[in-house]
């Protein structure tokens, strides 16, 4: 779906472990992964030394198919590494799935005629590291395009960029009036060290601090004719979201998983010496919470099958709906654990007050409930996808 033309690329690493199991490199490397994103979220810092970790390990590349260069693991094999990642820094783990979902998207393109082949190529010569706007954007885009010669000039302001302060690419859309079709959308990549466009350093949330999700300025960039690679009219619901979302939640929602055990487990060995006649029932309800997002993310990677997924609005309905459950279930087993372990729980040592604040990002990721049931019930009716989810 997205191509990248005649970027500056960064240099190839040196590490190669292609064919090296993920879960068997994570064991390597996931101590140093959780000591700096624990450093970094202290003072709200991307931890740039854990993408480098990722790059040196070629992981940025893993999902590329092997014959394009990449490790060529399946879907439910990256969506298994990213919960385990999470349980060693939840922000790495989540702007690294927002990287993924934009080759998942390409490698469901090109495993289905379609165009990524390109992309993911790309990505796996040089271990390129892509940062989505997508979620912010959606059916309307924001920003303005300007026709000149060979091509656009883009301004806008792009937030929720995770993984920007070290990206390379930034795949993006923008709003365009062509003089004969109207208002459409535009989605191409943009180069990070391109003229006029600029990383701004405003990333100072509630949890998931270590993300890197600055806002994005582009200024009067340019954007090659040949560059845009989707046209599509503006504020209607296209099929690119019947592709991307398919894959991406799935991906998403596994961080959150990870989360939700890391706090269960937390809890677990906090109480384990409790005498406080309500402990177990806190615990119990922890547990079938944690049970529900199992059972939940678990479905959504069944239902994307490794790429064979139908592309339609049903199945989007199907993982929208199983992310709202997720989600709900993440915040809950947080919330459990920390009522749980009382008030040592709220202390910061102990991890689960940074878990518990994580999770309630959970419900920002599309489609966030409300949307979702519209979505949903709108469905239900038989009526078209109603913008306003979106």
């Amino acid at each position: 779906m997205h191509a990248i033309h005649n970027q500056t690329q960064p240099e190839e690493s040196s590490t190669n472990t292609s064919g090296a199991p993920l879960l068997s490199c994570l064991e390597q490397i996931g101590p140093t992964i959780a000591k700096n994103g624990e450093q970094a979220d202290q003072s709200d810092r991307f931890p740039a030394e854990n993408y480098q970790l990722l790059r040196q390990h070629r992981l940025f590349s893993a999902l590329v198919p092997e014959e394009l260069g990449g490790q060529g693991c399946n879907f439910s094999e990256m969506c298994r590494f990213i919960q385990e990642l999470a349980t060693y820094h939840p922000s790495t783990a989540l702007s690294f799935s927002m990287h993924q979902h934009i080759i998942a998207t390409n490698r469901y393109n090109y495993t289905h005629g379609r165009p990524g082949q390109a992309v993911l190529e790309k990505v796996a010569a040089n271990e390129l590291v892509l940062v989505s706007t997508g979620a912010g954007d959606w059916l309307a885009s924001n920003g303005t395009m300007t026709k000149v010669d060979g091509g656009y000039r883009v301004n806008a302001m792009k937030h929720f960029a995770s993984g920007s302060p070290s990206g390379n690419i930034l795949v993006t859309s923008a709003p365009y009036e062509d003089s004969e079709e109207g208002w459409q959308v535009l989605h191409f990549p943009l180069p990070l060290n391109a003229e006029g466009v600029s990383v701004l350093d405003n990333w100072a949330p509630l949890g998931m601090r270590g993300t890197g999700s600055n806002s994005v300025k582009i200024a009067d960039a340019f954007v090659p004719e040949e560059a845009v690679v989707v046209k599509r009219p503006r504020g209607d619901f296209h099929m690119i979201w019947s592709v991307v979302l398919p894959v991406a939640l799935p991906l998403i929602m596994s961080v959150y998983h990870g989360i939700a055990r890391s706090a269960a487990q937390k809890a677990r060995e906090i109480t384990a010496e409790s005498t406080d006649p309500v402990t177990p029932t806190l615990l119990g309800e922890m547990e079938n919470a944690l049970t529900t997002i199992q059972i939940a993310v678990e479905d959504m990677v069944r239902i994307s099958d490794n790429f064979n997924y139908s592309a339609d609005l049903e199945t989007v309905n199907e993982m929208v709906k199983r992310k709202t459950m997720a989600a709900a279930a993440c915040k809950e087993t947080t919330a459990k654990a920390l009522e749980a372990s009382g008030g040592l729980g709220f202390m910061r040592s102990t991890g689960i007050e940074s878990l518990f604040r994580d999770s309630m990002a959970a419900h920002f990721h599309p489609l966030q409930e409300k949307r979702q049931l519209l979505f949903t019930g709108s469905l239900a009716m038989g009526k078209e996808p109603p913008k306003q989810a979106f």
